[in-house]
């Protein structure tokens, strides 16, 4: 019966480790690039995401502006209104019941 040789000695070689190191240093480098190219994306994506709100921002805010000059634009007299004729003044806490 032929004896076997029961200790483990793998046979890589030096260009064959090189070649493995190669290999795994280029898909650590394609990866990375992916990483770079979805940050990349991501952070052009957020960016025009802010301008669009700002956009938003700027719309609501004309909007409000322009509502707020037709308000003080606005001649009462015109309208119907009358000046009042006397000015009543209101105590800040009120005298309830409850006091």
């Amino acid at each position: 019966m032929p004896m076997r040789n029961l200790s483990f000695r793998p046979h890589l070689s030096f260009q064959a480790l090189c070649g493995w190191t190669v290999g795994a240093l280029a898909l650590a480098y394609v990866a990375l690039i992916a990483v770079v190219m979805s940050y990349g994306a991501m952070t052009v994506s957020f960016s025009q995401s802010v301008k669009d709100d700002e956009a938003s921002v700027a719309g609501l805010e004309a909007r409000y502006l322009a509502a707020i000059n037709s308000i003080e634009g606005t001649d009462y007299r015109v309208a119907g209104y009358a000046k009042p004729v006397a000015i009543t003044y209101v105590p800040a806490q009120s005298a309830t019941a409850l006091r």
